[in-house]
């Protein structure tokens, strides 16, 4: 009986809340476990079925003179640079399941397999929008030093010394730099066999940080790019699940089952975002 059960639940009322149930931990695992996801400024504002969010940048505070605001009889203002993120990308993937297919490997075991490649499709998408995003905006750093730990450095240093009317320099801690798998091997192979670095272990796929600052290795950056470096929140990428109700394909033998997704992909902090291009 939990066989007959089970070739016919894509077909019940329960199908939507079983879905619901497989596709929950692999879109939170989407926003966790990607490099976008971790990075990405999750402060926004809004409600994205309406098409848009927004975030915002606060402008540094200034001090005055002891007495300004009790002569002007008030204080400064507290001045925002809105930023709205559309969400304007809109995307399904919707498969179907013969009857032939679930009666052999048991709807569970189908549907699992299916779920889990959506979710590896959407963070292939995810993480290459984010990227190609942060270099259209960013600014191009062209290195001085020849050596990779030292070119690592002068990018870095070049995203902590930013000044303007939001910053007054950043700490280490807020930044991240992602490099191309060519560039990471580079820096890999320097912390593996300099003298100084005998700590170090060699048998680690990642090393975590470079002089206080993240380091990824992506193979979805933008093609010509070597590095990039932001601060923490820099890009906005809000995303928005949603499933359609499953069932059997009309006049057919088979399933219908996926899941549409609308995202938007904008910097909120371009000045924050400096690449090396490969």
């Amino acid at each position: 009986m939990a066989r007959i059960d089970s070739l016919n639940i894509l077909n019940t009322a329960g199908a939507k809340d079983l879905l619901a149930e497989k596709y929950g931990p692999v879109i939170e695992n989407i926003m966790k476990a990607t490099i976008s996801g971790r990075l990405k400024n999750t402060e926004l504002s809004g409600d994205p079925t309406t098409g848009t969010v927004e975030a915002k940048r606060f402008v540094n505070a200034v001090s005055d003179p002891y007495g300004t605001a009790r002569a002007n009889a008030k204080g400064d203002s507290v001045k925002a640079q809105p930023v709205t993120v559309p969400v304007n990308v809109d995307r399904e993937i919707i498969e179907e399941l013969e009857n032939k297919d679930v009666t052999l490997y048991g709807v569970d075991n189908v549907i699992n397999r299916r779920i889990s490649n959506h979710g590896r499709a959407m963070e292939r998408e995810l993480e290459r929008a984010f990227f190609l995003a942060a270099r259209t905006d960013g600014a191009a750093l062209v290195p001085t030093a020849t050596a990779i730990n030292e070119i690592t450095e002068d990018l870095i240093q070049s995203i902590e010394t930013t000044k303007n009317d939001f910053v007054d320099g950043v700490p280490r801690d807020l930044i991240s730099i992602t490099m191309s798998t060519a560039a990471y091997g580079k820096i890999r192979n320097f912390l593996d066999t300099d003298v100084g670095n005998a700590n170090v272990n060699t048998a680690a796929g990642e090393f975590g940080t470079f002089h206080g600052v993240r380091v990824f290795s992506s193979v979805y950056l933008p093609a010509n790019t070597s590095m990039l470096a932001m601060v923490d929140g820099s890009v906005a990428q809000p995303v928005l699940p949603s499933m359609p109700d499953p069932g059997k394909i009309q006049l057919s033998d088979a399933y219908g089952f996926g899941i549409f997704y609308y995202y938007g992909t904008k910097s909120v902090m371009p000045d924050l975002i400096q690449y090396i291009a490969a």
